[in-house]
C-alpha cells in the first residue's frame, strides 16, 4: 500500500491487490452482494469508447455504503509488446460522502473478479459430490485465475487446456499439475468428455462444436462483452439452459446470445435465469429445455452461463479488498 509519508489515498498495486483476498473470499463477496442488493438489472451500463489503442471502458456502481468506478483499457496490441491486454484502475469511495477511500490496480481486480463470477455460477450449476473433468480454453491471466477460482468451489478430476499458443497451454497445464490436478494440453474435441467447459479467450468466433457437449455438462463463457463476438456456437446456445448476470446486460452485450437470436435460432425469452436467481434459490421463470429441476438445474441439456462482466461485481470485490486491507493493517 502506497501513500506519501503514510498519508493520502491508499493505493494498492497489482501484486498487493492479488494477495489481499483469496478466490473463495471473492466468490463469497459476490454472493453476499447479490443477497443484499442492489439488483443487477438496475446496474449502470458500461460506457465504451473506441480509442486509437483499443477500447476505453468506464464502469460505475454504488450501494448504500460504498461507490466506485473502474476505468479500464482493452489494448489488443499489448500482447505483441509483452504488456497486459487489460489495464486500468479502480477508485473506491465512501457511499454517503463519496469521499475517495482507496485506489486498486484495475487489471488485478478484474483478474480476481471475473473468475469469481464464473466460480459462483459453477457452484450452483455444476454437479457436486464428484470430481469434474474440466476443459479450459485460454492460457492468459484469466485462464490461470479461473483455474484457481474453480478449485475453490469444486474438486477437479483433471483439466485439459486448449489454447492458440501451445507453449501457453503447456504452461497452464503444468500449473494445474502443481496444484494437484492432472492436466494436459488438448484440442476443441475434448469438450465431448467434459463435465465443465470454461472459455476465457479473446476469440470472436466459436471455439468448439456445441453438439459435442454432453447434456449434463456446464459451460461458462466470459471472454467477450461485444454483441458481434462469441466463444460458443448457436448449436450449444439453442440446446442449453442459459443463465446470465443480468438479462438487460446480456441482451445488450452478449454476442453468444445476440448472434443466435439474429439468426432466428432463439428468441429473447431463451434465458432461463440469472445469477441472482441461482444464489437466492429461486426457480427461474424463463425457458428451461426439458423442464426445470429443483435447485435451478434443467435435466437433459447443458447448462450455459454467459458473463459479460458488470460494475456491481467490481464494487463487491473492491469492498472485500478494502475491508481485508483494513483488517490486515489492524493486526
Amino acid at each position: 500500500m502506497n501513500g506519501p509519508g503514510g498519508a493520502g489515498l491508499p493505493q494498492f498495486g497489482a501484486e498487493e491487490t492479488a494477495r489481499l483476498i483469496t478466490p473463495a473470499a471473492a466468490v463469497d463477496a459476490l454472493a453476499a452482494a447479490l443477497q443484499e442488493g442492489p439488483d443487477p438489472e438496475g446496474c449502470p451500463q458500461r460506457t465504451s469508447v473506441a480509442v486509437p489503442g483499443g477500447e476505453l471502458l468506464l464502469m460505475p456502481a454504488a450501494s448504500a455504503a460504498y461507490a466506485g468506478v473502474k476505468i479500464a483499457g482493452v489494448a489488443p496490441g499489448n500482447a505483441a509488446r509483452g504488456l497486459p491486454r487489460i489495464t486500468g484502475s479502480y477508485l473506491l469511495l465512501d457511499g454517503p460522502t463519496l469521499r475517495p477511500l482507496a485506489l486498486f490496480d484495475g487489471a488485478a481486480l478484474t483478474a480476481l473478479r471475473t473468475p469469481a463470477v464464473s466460480a459462483l455460477a459453477v457452484r450452483h450449476l455444476a454437479p457436486a459430490g464428484r470430481p469434474l473433468r474440466l476443459v479450459l480454453f485460454g492460457s492468459g491471466p484469466q485462464a490461470f485465475g479461473h483455474l484457481d477460482a474453480l478449485l475453490a468451489v469444486r474438486e477437479l478430476a483433471g483439466a485439459v487446456v486448449v489454447a492458440r499458443d501451445p507453449a501457453g497451454a503447456r504452461k497452464l497445464a503444468a500449473y494445474a499439475r502443481s496444484l494437484g490436478t492432472p492436466a494436459r494440453a488438448g484440442g476443441p474435441g475434448d469438450v465431448a468428455g467434459a463435465d465443465l467447459v470454461v472459455c476465457c479467450t479473446s476469440s470472436r468466433a466459436p471455439l468448439f462444436d456445441g453438439t459435442l457437449v454432453s447434456p449434463g455438462a456446464t459451460v461458462v463463457a466470459v471472454g467477450s462483452h461485444e454483441p458481434t463476438a462469441r466463444e460458443t456456437d448457436t448449436a450449444l446456445v439453442r440446446r442449453s439452459a442459459v443463465y446470465v448476470e443480468s438479462r438487460a446486460a446480456a441482451l445488450r452485450e452478449a454476442g453468444d446470445l445476440l448472434i443466435p437470436e439474429a439468426e432466428g435460432a432463439i428468441g429473447p425469452g431463451h434465458i432461463t435465469g440469472t445469477l441472482a436467481d441461482l444464489v437466492a434459490g429461486r426457480l427461474p421463470g424463463g425457458r428451461a429445455p426439458g423442464g426445470q429441476a429443483p435447485g435451478g438445474r434443467a435435466p437433459g441439456c447443458p447448462q450455459l452461463f454467459k458473463s459479460v462482466g458488470m460494475a456491481w461485481e467490481d464494487l463487491a470485490v473492491a469492498v472485500a479488498l478494502f475491508q481485508a486491507a483494513g483488517a490486515n493493517s489492524a493486526t
